[in-house]
């Protein structure tokens, strides 16, 4: 890995270990200075590869017209370089273990990375901003890192000081509500590539509703996917409220299922941790989706530092305007398809807690400095063996909201040689908003309403 940067602005915010109190008000006086908004180095790095943060939000193209299509902001872009089988070792150095593995495997049939000029466009509302500059010195973990406490709407921990404040940044990060048509595909060792499944989701963000009240009990989002094929799934539906600011015995995930044959709605426990996720046919698990999602509890954090990496980033085209069976390798996602760029990231590790189960023993997680995403990961077998790694492929949605699109994902699975993908719209199908829904929508009882009979 390479050497972490240790900056003074970082105030002790590399140390591990579990510490609970917020920041001080001289430290909290970073952000907007040397510090973004929302917790990000401002400047650029030495060598001018990763600029300064200027507060500029990403320009949208001409003609654009906001609610639904979000075309490349860069389309004159060209890649910087490209990594592949024959150079790769020159960058491991910006490269998590995950892409050596790949290069490693995968590089003598044409593996690449194509690294194009670093854009640090990611901006939030100021009433966004100004409620993460209140967390920075009110927001606090409690219940052995299970719940905060005073926490308004925005960034809990701008300025990190372990490894479970900095996983729920990512956790109930920025969102806007959205609905899309989704095929999730696997590819089998063979290489042929599989749809999982076709789904209609909408997504609500709750907790950004009300944005002057501290979170309590409001939901982070509410997800709803209604299930179109195979043949055996149409019908069924799934709907998950995820917490915004609690995961403490009875106040965590609540899921419900309608399933076709049954004809009634249950609660869904199992939607959680390492439970194979059906909506790719299993080749992942559900805490795998957007790369984390749900309770910390079964693992310890640790917050490693801060490295130099090369990561997905604006990915419009190939989120908005690419299908997905198009873009489909026998082996990995086609090269060409998707854009890296070199950004800072938060590293954080975790490890199986003694007396949990999981099929992981250990998750290494790698965040953007500048929107506290998940955009990388890699996930170690019980024998320390890694065993899959994970990528999400942001885009920025450029309007008034200040938001990206932060819901399309895959994940490599280096030992049985298989890979999926998961959450990008079919083109044109991407809109903002909740479509065509009511009160009742995100409930059971608006569940078993819509249910197939």
């Amino acid at each position: 890995m390479q050497k972490h940067i240790k900056a003074a602005l970082l105030l002790g915010s590399l140390a591990a270990g579990s510490a609970l109190a917020a920041v001080s008000p001289d430290q909290a006086a970073l952000l907007g200075t040397t510090l973004t908004p929302m917790g990000a180095e401002m400047a650029g790095n030495a060598d001018g590869s990763i600029p300064a943060w200027t507060g500029e939000a990403t320009p949208p193209p001409p003609g654009f017209v906001a609610g639904s299509h979000f075309p490349d902001p860069f389309p004159d872009d060209k890649p910087l370089y490209i990594i592949d089988g024959g150079n790769w070792k020159e960058h491991e150095a910006f490269l998590n273990p995950g892409a050596k593995a790949m290069f490693e495997k995968y590089g003598a049939d044409g593996f690449a990375i194509h690294v194009y000029p670093t854009r640090r466009t990611v901006t939030r509302p100021d009433w966004y901003n100004a409620n993460t500059l209140k967390n920075a010195t009110g927001a606090t973990l409690a219940a052995d890192g299970q719940k905060i406490e005073g926490n308004l709407p925005g960034i809990p921990f701008p300025i990190p000081q372990s490894g479970l404040e900095a996983i729920w940044n990512h956790m109930i990060r920025y969102g806007v509500e959205f609905n899309q048509d989704v095929d999730a595909y696997y590819v089998d060792s063979s290489g042929s590539p599989i749809m999982a499944t076709s789904q209609h989701s909408t997504s609500a963000y709750p907790m950004f509703y009300k944005k002057d009240e501290p979170i309590g009990d409001t939901p982070w989002t509410m997800l709803r996917i209604d299930y179109n094929a195979p043949a055996r799934r149409a019908g069924e539906i799934l709907l998950v409220h995820e917490p915004g600011a609690d995961y403490t015995e009875g106040k965590g995930r609540k899921a419900w299922q309608y399933l076709v044959g049954q004809r009634r709605v249950r609660l869904a426990p199992a939607v959680s941790f390492d439970t194979p996720n059906p909506g790719v046919a299993g080749t992942s698990t559900y805490d795998d989706a957007f790369v984390y999602n749900g309770s910390p509890e079964r693992f310890n954090w640790k917050l490693v530092g801060k490295q130099e990496m090369i990561v997905p980033a604006n990915n419009n085209k190939f989120v908005f305007e690419m299908k997905m069976e198009d873009t489909l390798g026998p082996k990995f996602l086609k090269p060409e398809a998707t854009r890296w760029e070199k950004r800072r990231v938060w590293v954080v590790d975790s490890t199986l807690k003694e007396g949990q189960r999981h099929l992981y023993s250990r998750r290494t997680f790698y965040l953007d400095e500048d929107s506290w995403v998940a955009v990388a990961s890699d996930q170690y077998d019980g024998r320390g063996q890694l065993w899959r790694l994970q990528y999400l492929y942001p885009a920025p949605l450029y309007a008034g909201d200040h938001a990206e699109f932060n819901s399309a994902f895959g994940l490599y699975d280096v030992l049985q040689n298989i890979y999926n993908f998961n959450g990008k719209a079919i083109p044109g199908t991407y809109k903002q908003g909740l479509g065509n829904t009511d009160s009742k929508f995100f409930t059971p009882q608006g569940m078993a309403r819509s249910g197939v009979r």
